[in-house]
């Protein structure tokens, strides 16, 4: 039983782990809470959905909500954030959530306050590992993880891209006078992020066969825990809080009677973590 939900969390996680990334990416570059990521995952499951109407795949439907979803962090970072930061970092944060609030009305006004169904099937079967069963949309969502994931580790461990991106969210100043061009590296940042995020938004609509206007709001919080668990720019970190929280939920509410909403569990963590462990499990002091 436990191994069960052991696999049912790590689903979970892997997809929580997604959504938080974009979020500390953004963090780690403007050291800004990008609440509007929520609302670009929530586009990402709506486009993916557009895309399947019109082309019955998946993996077609994943790469279309992703493109867009990169399109849409570039104008945000564009339009949003670059024109605040001379501001105090209040006034981006606030504008980052009026901007989520005004995405989840467009959903409602152009595609209805229905949850709408996403049947997309990739095709992958289930998988029997001893008593443990991983269904058709546990394999989808842990095989576009690792994928991504992999991506990802490549270009931060393996490019002069992925050293220009840690070198400038370490320093941002310093970057741009040892001559990187941190414009770059910030708009590459958004739209990296923003893919995840749009990839995630794919995922939760296949995994649940929903999709609706406020998908993104508990995803938004929830996010904001990870990156505090995980540490605060640290993306290592904020895959194995996203993890950790994915699993937790699931063996709290498979494995005891214990009538504890899902959705509080991340904050619990959250505010005990910035209790005795400010800088996350990862973070730096």
């Amino acid at each position: 039983m436990i191994w069960q939900q052991l696999a049912n969390g790590l689903a979970i996680g892997s997809v929580y782990a997604l959504i938080a990334l974009g979020l500390t990416m953004v963090y780690g570059v403007l050291r800004i809470l990008h609440i509007a990521h929520a609302g670009i995952y929530a586009l990402g499951a709506y486009i993916g959905l557009l895309a399947f109407r019109f082309v019955p795949n998946f993996w077609f439907s994943l790469v279309v909500a992703m493109a867009a979803c990169s399109l849409a962090g570039i104008l945000v970072k564009r339009y949003l954030y670059m024109p605040l930061l001379t501001l105090p970092r209040i006034v981006p944060l606030i504008a980052s959530i009026g901007l989520f609030i005004a995405m989840e009305e467009i959903f409602r006004i152009v595609a209805g306050p229905y949850v709408l169904s996403f049947p997309a099937d990739p095709g992958l079967g289930s998988l029997q590992l001893g008593i443990v069963k991983i269904t058709n949309n546990q394999l989808l969502v842990f095989l576009v993880t690792c994928i991504l994931l992999a991506v990802l580790w490549f270009i931060m461990s393996k490019t002069k891209l992925g050293l220009a991106m840690k070198a400038t969210s370490q320093d941002l100043e310093i970057a741009s006078v040892m001559g990187i061009d941190t414009e770059r590296i910030i708009a590459t940042n958004f739209l990296i992020g923003s893919a995840m995020a749009g990839a995630a938004g794919v995922l939760v609509g296949v995994y649940f066969n929903s999709v609706y206007p406020t998908m993104g709001s508990i995803p938004a919080y929830k996010a904001l825990a990870i990156i505090v668990l995980g540490g605060l720019g640290s993306i290592p970190g904020t895959v194995l809080g996203g993890l950790l929280i994915g699993v937790g939920e699931t063996l709290l509410l498979g494995m005891t009677d214990i009538p504890f909403p899902r959705d509080a569990l991340a904050f619990i963590i959250m505010i005990l973590i910035l209790m005795f462990r400010p800088y996350g499990l990862l973070g730096k002091e």
